[in-house]
């Protein structure tokens, strides 16, 4: 980023209008002030964008022309002696969720491409991608709302076309849950399994009532949506009126951002214990360097508004890893079981939204068993 760029946002950060203060502290009605102008203050003056820009140029960054959208996409290559089920390395894409980036998944990847850097076996390496979603830090958004070609087709064209993956797996969370879900639906014959941190929960008139062990998982999901579902809301009928706010104050920027990894994440209330100051201050900036905080809510107003596809049946093999502190209630089996080929169920011990980055070996194991699972019961999983 240009000297400038890195000038200007630390001068409108030191020049940050606060709000008047309540008389009420804490977390109770959204972000701690203290904390905030806390991680500002650091943000300014004690935070170094050039140690992590450059961490950030190393990694293996590649651009591709998906169908007139620029798509960057990291690429971390299988470590040598990786074979899966007695073929080359299975290719698999990750995709994250909101409000997060690729960088949430660095290490992840990591894991799964090097595993044996980890103290794992380099026979159950990856070769991993790691696509930054349309709109969001680094890819330029998607041409249009409507007639748009949607994220799961630029995947598969960047997996399929681009980099001449004939199968592959696919894992992701969040918006990337979905996404992986759609990925699968539409392209069985390469999508040879994926893996999930959450499911589809809408309720289709088409299906069976919910049995009693759903309807509590309905419920708690309708509790969660009216205590922690305003932002999802907003991001879904008036996203555009937010956006200038967000784009305009790095210190608002921040707290939007701050708010979603506490309330977000198994950190006990001390967001401290999961993500450093670095860390969060890293994913704020990239959202701010590329100006991409508005695009990146578009998803939310296009499922809303019947513009993104639906899910019917993943009829490829589904693996559920589900995290505690992740959003809303754990979906229960035979919830899953009603849209996805479920074959591997995982409640997790800890770990919240951000999984990649709270618990990556958790999440690297589970990923690693499940596609090890596929390739003992059907061979070659992989190839070019």
């Amino acid at each position: 980023m240009p000297d400038a760029d890195l000038q200007e946002l630390r001068a409108r950060l030191r020049a940050t209008r606060w709000p008047r203060p309540w008389p009420l502290d804490g977390w109770r009605a959204g972000t701690d002030g203290d904390e905030l102008r806390r991680l500002v203050a650091r943000w300014a003056d004690g935070y170094d964008w050039r140690r992590h820009e450059a961490e950030l140029n190393a990694l293996p960054v590649h651009h591709a022309d998906v169908e007139g959208t620029r798509v960057q996409y990291l690429r971390f290559e299988a470590e040598a002696g990786a074979a899966t089920g007695g073929g080359a390395a299975l290719p698999i894409v990750l995709t994250n969720g909101w409000p997060s980036s690729f960088y949430e998944l660095v290490g992840l990847a990591e894991r799964l491409a090097t595993p044996s850097r980890s103290g794992g076996d380099a026979r159950d390496a990856f070769t991993v991608v790691v696509p930054s979603l349309p709109g969001f830090p680094s890819s330029e958004q998607r041409p249009g709302l409507e007639g748009a070609l949607p994220t799961h087709e630029l995947w598969h064209r960047l997996m399929h076309e681009h980099l001449g993956f004939e199968r592959y797996g696919a894992h992701g969370s969040d918006l990337g849950s979905a996404i992986t879900g759609w990925l699968a639906q539409a392209h069985p014959e390469a999508v040879v399994g994926i893996h999930v941190l959450d499911v589809d929960r809408r309720v289709r008139e088409d299906e069976p009532e919910p049995t009693a062990e759903e309807r509590v998982y309905l419920d708690a999901l309708d509790a969660w949506s009216q205590a922690e579902g305003a932002y999802a809301h907003q991001h879904s009928t008036r996203p555009l009126t937010l956006a200038p706010a967000l784009s305009d104050s790095p210190a608002g920027l921040l707290s939007w951002i701050l708010e979603k990894h506490r309330a977000w994440s198994d950190c006990g209330g001390d967001v401290s214990t999961r993500f450093s100051d670095d860390y969060l201050l890293t994913q704020a900036s990239l959202y701010w360097f590329t100006n991409t905080i508005s695009t990146s809510l578009r998803p939310y107003y296009e499922r809303a508004h019947g513009l993104a596809p639906t899910l019917h049946r993943v009829d490829v093999p589904t693996a559920v890893a589900l995290f505690p502190a992740d959003l809303g209630a754990p979906a229960p089996r035979s919830w899953v079981q009603r849209r996805y080929r479920l074959t591997r169920y995982t409640p997790m011990p800890r770990g919240g939204h951000f999984a990649a980055h709270e618990e990556p070996e958790l999440l690297a194991a589970d990923i690693r068993a499940f596609f090890g699972e596929l390739a003992g019961s059907g061979g070659q999983l992989g190839s070019r």
